[in-house]
Formats: structure tokens, C-alpha cells, sequence
């Protein structure tokens, strides 16, 4: 039955831990680790009358994975039609049609749809590198404009997560080390308060790639906490166990 919500050259892939599936190609971004880490750092929620946003939301991977874990109902927010129809249609696949919405839309125009300072969490995997005349993007267009800023920025991204957020809301992040200042800048320009950090690294002797941010609007400065760091892989190439418990719901 799962077969009639797939299109040509598509496939259902599952997120066992939290008994998800999604619906993916490799002809478009398909979600990775790093959209199951800013799923799993979120504090969501436990209010069915609050809000939580995803922006840059792809193929829908981070809310279809918040969903389980709050009542809340999610808005999913992506500019490019071929995802946030395959983010539609895995909604459906996973009956929660009546929690989950998806915005085929711009982020800069989100508060057309969703009322400005009423959100309670907004959750963004932006693209990570900016789009320098230079640099060297993706011939296939749904990858490149995943990773370089072409249809948004950094800028425009937190001024929608500002403009979202109600007083005290909270927003997560997940992004790259060596943009950190770029991050920070933007949240300060849009009064977003950083309140909690954690490194992801690929082995214990690496430096990390990826960092998760929470974030709270008009929040007090300073207090930040940096938390243990996420460990990927272990000496084996094995996932580590707290990825482990991540990804398949056991850390054994």
C-alpha cells in the first residue's frame, strides 16, 4: 500500500527509532544525519495549542521526525515544489495529515501564513555555505540549492525565526563550526540569544563538523552552555551509541 505515495525513480526510507518513513530520490537533497541530530537536540513542545516551524525543511525529515514527540502541530516550510510535494505526500504516508502542514513558499514571506511572534520553536537546517561567485555548487539544482545560500541566507533565515518566535520561543540550528561567527552575528542582529551549544565530531580525534545552537529570542546575554559533544563513529567505523540510539531506537 505504501507504494502508491511514491512517484518514478522515488523510495520509502525509515527512521526506526522513531518509526518514520520518508519518502526519497536520488535525484533530489535526501535527508542525513544531521536533520536526525537537530530532531533529537529540539526541545519541543508538549502543548497541542502551540506552534513549531521548520524552516529550509527539504523533504519534510526534521518535523516528520519531531511529530512523535509533541502534540503540537508543525509547519513545514520549503521553497522548492518537487520537495515539499515528496514532504507532503510522506505526511500522509504517515497519517499525520491533521498535525503537519507543509508551506510550499519562500521563508521570507512565512509570516503571511503563520502569524508573526506565535511560534513556540522554529527548528532550521539551513543551506551551509554562502554563495560566493567562486565557489563550487552542485550541477544538479535541489543539491545545490540544499547547500549554497542561492534561494535564501543566513540573514534571511533568522529574521524569519525572529519575525516567527514569540517572546522567550526557542530556536535550533544545526550548522557548520567554521561559520560560527556568521551564526552568532545574524542571531544578534535578529535578538536571538544563543543559550546551548554541541559539537558533533566523526571520531573522537576529529574536529567537529557540525554544530547544534539552540537560540531563544530576547533572551538575557550570556549563560551559555556548551554540552558533551556528539560523537559519530567509534575506532570501528561503527556508529556510536548514543548515534546509535539516535538512529534505530537502542544503544546496544
Amino acid at each position: 500500500m505504501d507504494q502508491q505515495y511514491l512517484k518514478t525513480g522515488e523510495r520509502i526510507d525509515q527512521l526506526y527509532s522513531r518509526d518514520v518513513k520518508i519518502i526519497q530520490s536520488n535525484n533530489v537533497f535526501s535527508f542525513s544525519l544531521d536533520a536526525v541530530l537537530l530532531a533529537h537536540f529540539a526541545n519541543v513542545p508538549q502543548k497541542a495549542s502551540s506552534t513549531i516551524v521548520d524552516l529550509c525543511a527539504g523533504n519534510g525529515a526534521v518535523g516528520l521526525f519531531m511529530a512523535s514527540h509533541t502534540p503540537s502541530h508543525i509547519y513545514e516550510v520549503e521553497i522548492q515544489d518537487r520537495l515539499a510535494d515528496m514532504a507532503t505526500r510522506s505526511v500522509s504516508l504517515n497519517r499525520l495529515d491533521d498535525q503537519m502542514t507543509i508551506l510550499n513558499m519562500d521563508l521570507a514571506k512565512v509570516t503571511s501564513k503563520i502569524k508573526k511572534d506565535s511560534v513556540a520553536v522554529v527548528t532550521c537546517n539551513p543551506p551551509y555555505f554562502a554563495n560566493y561567485e567562486n565557489s563550487k555548487k552542485n550541477p544538479n539544482k535541489y543539491y545545490a540549492i540544499a547547500r549554497h545560500e542561492l534561494e535564501t541566507t543566513l540573514t534571511a533565515v533568522m529574521k524569519a525565526t525572529s519575525d516567527l518566535l514569540k517572546m522567550n520561543g526557542k530556536s535550533y540550528f544545526v550548522y557548520r563550526p567554521d561559520r560560527l561567527d556568521d551564526l552568532f552575528r545574524e542571531m544578534a542582529l535578529h535578538r536571538l540569544a544563543p543559550k546551548r551549544i554541541r559539537f558533533v565530531h566523526p571520531k573522537a580525534d576529529s574536529e567537529a563538523n557540525m554544530v547544534l545552537v539552540e537560540a531563544i529570542k530576547d533572551g538575557k546575554p550570556n549563560g551559555v552552555r556548551i554540552q558533551k559533544p556528539i560523537i559519530v563513529y567509534n575506532a570501528e567505523n561503527e556508529y556510536e551509541k548514543e548515534v546509535r540510539g539516535m538512529l534505530y531506537g537502542r544503544e546496544d
